[in-house]
């Protein structure tokens, strides 16, 4: 498995694709987890994630400008609440070849209110009753479901079946979320033995104060290794006062 990190983000291909779109490609390198995406710059409108490990859509600071996310033949289970935070503008979901299971495992696909096209082929969620008609339901913006128009006649029976008390509370019924578990997903924080926040406030405040690049430099270090001095001289730094130190003193 390869980590998805800054440097792997830039030193992958870029370039326009021929819909005109400018492409990230991050496909086939067995990526586990969506994360560092800052990276990106928000540069692009399409980014490619084929071919990876991914088992849990997230992981998205604000990035307006995407409006694609290919995710074909990944292990995907989960898709995390609050994408519209990350991605607002997303139209073009791709998740073919995937593990999604349960129609309440698409609820917070609701929130994406710009998203038009969706595949979910090859999902066991798709072998579900009612399953194009309760997609239609909880993302009435979609035009597309695995690649066929969705027809106004099915608008018509999705609102038919759940409007009403009654149909929300068979959409709640059938729609129940898996219970596949998501490494690291629910786990309580684990505990760091690193520089507190007040400590890391102080060693950026030092930083900034410090009149030569060897400080810089041991500084920076600091924060990479969670090695600080004594407080007091750390503070004294942080004022912007000289004084000899060692990383590791107290």
């Amino acid at each position: 498995m390869v980590k998805l990190t800054a440097e792997l983000i830039e030193q992958s291909a870029q370039y326009t694709n021929p819909l005109g779109d400018r492409e990230l490609d991050l496909r086939g390198y067995k990526i586990p987890v969506i994360e560092n995406m800052g990276a990106t710059l928000d540069q692009f409108d399409t980014i490619d994630f084929s071919d990876n490990d991914i088992r849990k859509l997230d992981g998205f600071p604000l990035l307006p400008r995407i409006k694609t996310l290919l995710l074909n033949n990944n292990r995907v289970v989960r898709v995390a609440d609050g994408l519209e935070h990350g991605i607002p503008n997303l139209e073009t979901l791709i998740l073919t070849n995937n593990g999604l299971q349960e129609l309440g495992d698409l609820d917070s696909l609701e929130s994406l209110k710009n998203l038009k096209c969706i595949s979910l082929m090859r999902n066991p969620v798709t072998t579900k009753k009612h399953y194009r008609l309760y997609i239609i339901h909880k993302v009435p913006s979609l035009r597309v479901i695995d690649f066929q128009r969705v027809k106004q006649k099915e608008r018509d029976a999705s609102h038919k079946m759940f409007k009403g008390k009654k149909g929300q509370a068979y959409a709640a019924d059938i729609g129940k979320k898996s219970k596949t578990f998501v490494p690291g997903e629910n786990l309580p924080e684990k505990r760091l033995d690193g520089p507190s926040k007040e400590d890391v406030a102080l060693i950026k405040a030092a930083i900034a104060n410090a009149k030569t690049l060897e400080e810089v430099e041991r500084l920076n270090n600091m924060l990479k290794t969670g090695q600080i001095p004594g407080r007091a001289a750390l503070t004294r730094l942080a004022r912007g006062e000289e004084e000899e130190m060692e990383i590791n003193g107290t």
